[in-house]
């Protein structure tokens, strides 16, 4: 029986059979604090690992891409890409939602914004047919302009872009190839008149990167650079993966040379942190492909088109040279082939050169 009050219980006291049980709360809620602690100095971690120096100037580049490179004149046979990137800095207005967005998926990091211009030209293999096979890749231009977001920390990068233009006529492929043709006293192209029609263009893409050390030995540096990519819109939707494997003097400068996507691309800026670097560097990327408006022709209208192949691969390798603010570098592509009855894998070369002020 359990004694009375008069029998001498004590309301400060422990109850008989308690204190174990209390202990153990104790504990556990000691336990428990430690736990979500750590937990919440991960983020805290990472984010003070990820401080790099502040970077105070901007990076303009130009990229150009031709099959000429690989000697030949068809499929993907040109391509100009105008980009800036810039310092590290507070951003535009527009660009400032995007980054709230950014700063909830992956965290913290260093921003740069950037914006581009670009144009793209598709060609078949049979440039002087002017009625051009209709097994054969349509005519294609694609004149665009894009806005871009950059989170960087020491071991990684995101990028956010979102491309607007146009597909067709209006992309002006037909007077930029016929007009270089002309400059270089090479025949015509001969099919432009059935090229795809005239369609607005929105495309977003988002992309994941890390570095990887490898090692050093004296100044000479190896790394490893994976990337997980992905695009929806109009004019592509794909899903990609693929690694850069870089080695030479200097790599903490920049994620590798700027590329036109889709492409196993690396940084539109890069920051040195000695007046003379360079690397060579290879790659794979595998995409799987749901849409491309090049071979798929127009979304809402019928024309040329192709049965395009579900997976595409890219194999590349190049050098880069960095001499104080100027980065040069040239980057070749083997590319598998990207429709059924395609004549067999393309090779292109793409050539960047990039100025830091």
């Amino acid at each position: 029986m359990a004694p009375s009050r008069s029998e001498g219980w004590d309301d400060t006291a422990t109850p008989p059979g308690y204190t174990l049980a209390a202990n153990k709360g104790t504990r556990m809620r000691r336990l428990s604090s430690l736990f979500v602690l750590a937990i919440a100095a991960v983020p805290l971690a990472g984010h003070v690992q990820a401080q790099e120096p502040p970077d105070q100037r901007g990076t303009l580049s130009l990229t150009v891409e031709n099959d000429l490179f690989g000697g030949s004149d068809r499929y993907y046979t040109n391509g100009l890409l105008l980009t800036w990137r810039s310092p590290t800095e507070n951003l535009p207005w527009p660009l400032d939602m995007l980054d709230r967005g950014l700063n909830f998926a992956v965290g913290p990091g260093q921003l740069r914004w950037g914006l581009s211009l670009g144009q793209n030209m598709y060609t078949p293999q049979d440039t002087q047919r002017r009625n051009p096979d209709p097994n054969d890749r349509p005519y294609a231009g694609y004149l665009y302009g894009a806005a871009s977001l950059t989170r960087t920390t020491e071991r990684t990068q995101t990028i956010a872009e979102v491309q607007l233009g146009v597909v067709g006529p209006s992309a002006l492929g037909e007077f930029v190839q016929n007009n270089y043709h002309d400059l270089l006293n090479i025949k015509n192209a001969e099919g432009w008149d059935r090229q795809l029609k005239d369609e607005p263009a929105a495309t977003l893409l988002l992309e994941r990167r890390w570095r990887l050390p490898l090692g050093n030995a004296g100044s000479l540096q190896a790394e490893a650079i994976p990337v997980l990519a992905g695009a929806v819109g109009n004019v592509q939707t794909y899903a990609s993966i693929g690694t850069m494997l870089r080695i030479g003097d200097g790599l903490d400068a920049d994620w590798g040379p700027v590329r036109i996507r889709p492409a196993l691309a690396g940084s539109g800026f890069f920051q040195p942190r000695q007046d003379f670097g360079w690397y060579v560097f290879a790659g794979v990327e595998g995409r799987a492909v749901a849409r491309d408006i090049f071979l798929d022709g127009n979304t809402w209208r019928d024309g040329p088109r192709v049965d395009k192949r579900p997976f595409v691969g890219d194999a590349q390798a190049g050098v880069a040279v960095l001499w104080r603010g100027v980065r040069l570098a040239y980057t070749h592509v083997l590319r598998s082939e990207e429709f059924y009855g395609q004549g067999g894998v393309q090779s292109f070369g793409s050539f960047s050169a990039s100025f830091r002020f």
